[in-house]
């Protein structure tokens, strides 16, 4: 075996099987093109190399020039090949650089795609055998060379300027390794093959084409800087491994439920931590009108309604809804998605996350049913304060139904009872009974224990109803109340009871206030006016001591009372009665003297 045969199948395998790598990584990558490219230029190169191996031993002036032809194809296909691999691997260059060097060498070609092959040789006058080193020999050829042959150099230059061009622009961009390596070992090595070519052409070097070994040294710099974009994406794809199992258990410890919705094909991937929140197994498939489904009715349409906007519209949206399970339970679940687009704009993808917040919302129901209880107890509370007034308001009707009772009775007991007067005695009794049943009729209201429910409130009728149910003990201490409200005011949104309780407990606290002043400066003022436009603002002004300035932050607060034996729960309630309505409430010192509280409610 001789340096010839050695050298040339050496380098043809290296070309294939670096060919063949790189195949099997751009049909896995994407996108792959890169590899793609590299792998057909290796191949391009073992081609070549096979031809340039035959070439040294062609025995005939025909059989020469079939292989020079087959020669020249080759590095044509290697010209272009490599400048497609620079255009794709540097995303760097001038386009028109680019195309310029294929362009020459397939115009050069031309002349070898003849019955004839005068590319090189215009005429080839002979062939002969050249001994070397190691007892082997090669073909060498003697010809009438073809002055057009510049041609197809001139399109090697321009792959080379193209190159250059190109790594220096890379270079710029930061990316000076691949700039050089690749860069520098094309550039390098494809001025070295055309100018050995040239000379071989020329006659002047008396050697074989060494192209293949040229281009196996630029494959060898390409293949480095691939394995190692390969060898980098390999590090990023164990790093989005891990860094997707951080999430998964992240999530799985949040109790999170991630899921991805395909818009085009309807397809759904969901964890395994949002399959048993929405009682699926692991492998039953996933449908979206299934899962519809298990959407509690009554927010069904609400939720198809807020997916239909959010993929019109875009952007992400967060919902809560109730699903029903297999086994009829119903579990509380918060949503919170976005979608994505495509180029044109097409909504193709939904990403989201889900949270059970069951034990959540039976929480807020059961701190909404101790609240409504302590709410409840704080207006028995207030009742009691005042029970010894309203018995004595409920004690005159009484006592005027009795009086009228006995004056009727006496009547009738004459020959001639007088009509006229026992209709007068029976209409006082009349309206002293429906005023002792309104009286009634208002404690009970009041003291029933209920949740909120919103109602349109009238908002004359709603302050008259809560003055009167301490107008009584207003009378007994000496305290006047006023009340400003301009007639045309509109309706408010809110619960009857709890709104009458705010204002019952703010003025029992103004009485309060006021109960240890001179008589002629016991007095309090309701008013009622409207703030903004959809807002009436509620206030309950006093003349008696204030508030330490050093508490009005903390009057609301549960527990804090000035008051001997208070509980401290007046105020918290009421804020957290007014705050349920979507109101705001405050507490201010006057000017001159007392304070005032004052509350907002939506108009209807």
């Amino acid at each position: 075996m001789n340096w010839i045969t050695f050298a040339w199948p050496m380098a043809i395998g290296a070309c294939l099987t670096m060919g063949a790598i790189q195949l099997q990584v751009g049909l896995r990558s994407k996108p792959g093109t890169a590899h793609l490219l590299f792998a057909l230029n290796a191949f391009v190169v073992a081609v070549y190399a096979c031809f340039e191996m035959a070439l040294t031993r062609a025995d005939t002036s025909g059989s020469y020039l079939a292989l020079l032809r087959w020669l020249d194809i080759m590095a044509g296909l290697q010209v272009v090949t490599t400048a497609a691999f620079v255009w794709v691997f540097f995303g760097t260059g001038r386009k028109w650089l680019g195309l310029l060097g294929p362009g020459l060498t397939c115009l050069a070609l031309i002349a070898d795609l003849m019955p004839q092959p005068k590319l090189v040789y215009l005429e080839l006058t002979g062939i002969r055998k050249v001994p070397t080193f190691g007892g082997a020999s090669y073909t060498v050829a003697d010809g009438v060379h073809n002055p057009l042959n510049f041609v197809f150099y001139l399109g090697v230059l321009s792959l080379v300027l193209f190159v250059a061009d190109a790594s220096f622009a890379l270079w710029k961009r930061g990316e000076r390794r691949r700039a050089a390596v690749v860069g520098g070992a094309i550039t390098f090595f494809t001025l070295f093959a055309c100018v050995q070519a040239a000379l071989v052409d020329n006659g002047i070097l008396r050697t074989p084409y060494l192209l293949g070994f040229a281009y196996l040294v630029i494959l060898v710099a390409m293949g480095l800087e691939l394995s190692e974009d390969t060898l980098r994406a390999a590090r990023l794809a164990r790093d989005l491994l891990e860094s997707e199992r951080r999430m998964e258990l992240a999530a799985e410890a949040a109790s999170l439920g991630v899921w991805v919705r395909d818009l085009k094909c309807e397809e759904i991937w969901a964890s395994a931590q949002w399959r048993g929140m929405f009682g699926y197994t692991s492998s039953e498939p996933l449908a979206f009108s299934g899962i519809m489904k298990k959407v509690h009715p009554e927010d069904r349409e609400v939720v198809e309604r807020t997916l239909a906007t959010v993929v019109e519209n875009g952007g992400t949206y967060e919902t809560e809804y109730r699903i029903l399970l297999p086994d009829g339970r119903e579990r509380h679940i918060a949503s919170r998605a976005r979608v994505e687009y495509d180029g044109g704009g097409r909504a193709v993808l939904m990403r989201g996350v889900s949270l059970d917040i069951t034990a959540r919302k039976n929480s807020e129901q059961e701190i909404i049913r101790q609240r409504d209880e302590v709410t409840h107890l704080s207006r028995v509370t207030t009742l009691g304060e005042i029970s010894g007034s309203l018995a004595h308001e409920l004690n005159q009707p009484l006592g005027a139904i009795l009086a009228n009772a006995e004056a009727a009775a006496i009547h009738l007991k004459s020959d001639t009872p007088d009509l006229v007067e026992l209709r007068e005695i029976l209409a006082e009794i009349r309206r002293d009974d429906i005023r002792a049943g309104q009286i009634i009729h208002g404690i009970r209201d009041f003291l029933r224990r209920r949740s909120l429910a919103l109602e349109p409130l009238e908002v004359n009728e709603l302050a008259t109803e809560s003055v009167r149910l301490i107008s009584a003990d207003a009378v007994q201490r000496q305290i006047s109340i006023g009340l400003e409200i301009p007639p045309d005011l509109p309706p408010v949104m809110g619960d009857r009871i709890h709104i009458q309780q705010v204002l019952v407990n703010l003025l029992v606290n103004g009485m309060d206030a006021v109960s240890t002043c001179p008589v002629a400066s016991r007095r309090m003022i309701l008013r009622v006016a409207q703030s903004v436009p959809d807002h009436l603002e509620f206030a309950v002004s006093d003349a008696g001591v204030g508030i330490p300035p050093a508490s009005l932050d903390q009057v609301f607060d549960p527990f804090h009372t000035s008051k001997s034996g208070g509980l401290g729960l007046g105020l918290a309630i009421c804020r957290s009665i007014i705050e349920a309505h979507g109101g705001s409430i405050s507490i201010e010192n006057n000017s001159d003297r007392g304070a005032t509280v004052r509350f907002s409610l939506r108009i209807h």
